[in-house]
């Protein structure tokens, strides 16, 4: 194999691309929130600069090895949900006691998966209802392209219209090309604000846990709560939606020691992603899907230099202007978003369900601090449980009479005898349908 042949088959223009939008989405959308929680801990810059070093340096080892080892796209990302509940829930607490906390969440997942209890549960949901649960949390990142269209239309149209030109001449490189049209119109319309970016690598720094069970109580057990209900429920949802059928007990117990190992030096959540995978699963990421996987690595690649340029980052995204960033996201998940949406609706029995877990992950509620994906989905269950329960009740309601007729037409010397000689056939109450055309 010549040297280009290699390199294009360890770097698929396609499959670099899907992983580089993959991270500009996971960071651009939390890396706020993560700077806010460690400021909550009251860490200085050096110690954020290290939150920041430590989740890179996670998220690069896991997606790289999990993606290597599995020969799927799996990418993992820090927790946002988690990183909301400590911007709260770390006030008044030291930063040694927020580790300990960060220690016995990451605990809780590495159990949960050396357990199994965590896949055992995932493989009772089905399929239509994992695939309307994608569709629920990819609906606000899908819709971003058309949102900005409102304030920033010089930006996302053309996006919009070089995807179109590109999925007729040149489909592998669609999403390509809207992201080279994104840039060229940010820097017509004077959307860099290049100023303000800041060069500095980071460094890490440790801090030693402090366990107090009031803080272990109130961050760790409700940062693992919603880590896995949240994040890790959706994650697994997107790999299996795309056709990957991965153990998910061997991710939790990967992802849960690389966050135990990292967490004093500020690794406080990381998990299965779900919106940034799915656009690593998704066919722009490479038309083989077993090569796919190499998009994840790519994404592990390109984590690793946001871990390593911690302090940069901020600076970045100042930069950046966001509407880029939901432009590129909206469109990078169109096939994702279609696809899961043909699933959910395509057993009729299971589509009430189905749109019951789209419209209630979809909507973004929040409760008890847990997000819309771990409700939508007990939404789901819910009505698909009593809808069949209804529907047993009502065929074994219908199916009495019928029986009954079929036992006494089936016994010698019942019924009424016909001019033939034979036992005459019942007719069918009027509005009544024969039981062979149900």
């Amino acid at each position: 194999m010549s040297l280009m042949a290699r390199i294009r088959a360890a770097a698929p223009p396609s499959a670099v691309v899907a992983g580089l939008i993959a991270v500009l989405v996971g960071v651009t959308s939390s890396a706020a929130l993560v700077f806010t929680a460690a400021k909550a801990a009251g860490a200085d810059s050096r110690e954020i600069s290290s939150w920041m070093l430590a989740l890179g340096v996670g998220l690069a080892c896991t997606c790289i090895g999990l993606s290597v080892r599995y020969r799927a796209p799996v990418v993992t990302a820090w927790s946002t949900p988690g990183a909301a509940l400590l911007t709260t829930g770390l006030s008044g607490v030291s930063m040694a006691q927020a580790v300990g906390a960060f220690l016995f969440s990451a605990l809780l997942i590495l159990v949960s998966g050396v357990t199994g209890w965590f896949a055992r549960a995932m493989n009772r949901i089905p399929v239509p209802l994992a695939a309307a649960l994608l569709a629920g949390v990819l609906f606000q990142f899908g819709t971003g392209l058309f949102t900005t269209m409102h304030t920033s239309f010089a930006l996302a149209f053309p996006m919009f219209l070089a995807y179109l030109l590109g999925r007729r001449l040149l489909p592998r490189y669609a999403v390509l090309l809207a992201l080279a049209a994104g840039v060229v119109a940010t820097v017509f319309t004077g959307g860099w604000h290049a100023d303000r970016v800041r060069l500095s690598v980071a460094a890490p720094v440790f801090v030693a846990p402090e366990f107090d069970w009031k803080v272990l109580v109130s961050v760790g057990v409700p940062l693992f709560v919603v880590t896995m209900a949240s994040q890790n429920l959706p994650g697994v949802a997107v790999l299996r939606g795309a056709g990957y059928d991965v153990p998910v007990s061997p991710l939790m117990t990967w992802t849960g020691t690389a966050n135990f190992l990292l967490a004093p030096f500020g690794a406080y959540g990381l998990n299965l992603a779900a919106i940034t995978a799915a656009i690593c699963t998704s066919e722009e990421a490479h038309p083989d899907r077993r090569r796919r996987y190499v998009a994840g690595v790519w994404a592990g690649i390109f984590y690793l230099c946001v871990g390593l340029l911690g302090a940069t980052v901020a600076s970045l995204l100042a930069a950046m202007p966001h509407a880029l960033v939901l432009g590129i996201a909206g469109i990078g998940l169109l096939g994702t978003v279609a696809s899961s949406l043909t699933t959910a609706v395509s057993d009729p029995g299971a589509r009430e369900a189905a749109v019951v877990t789209f419209l209630a992950t979809a909507s973004g509620v929040t409760l008890l601090g847990i997000g819309s994906a771990f409700w939508g989905l007990l939404a789901g269950v819910l009505t698909s449980v009593l809808l069949s329960a209804g529907g047993k009740r009502r065929e074994k309601r219908d199916a009495t009479p019928e029986e009954g007729r079929e036992k006494r037409d089936a016994t010698p010397g019942e019924g009424r005898e016909g001019e033939d000689g034979g036992a005459a056939r019942a007719e069918p109450a009027a509005g009544t349908v024969p039981h062979a055309a149900r």
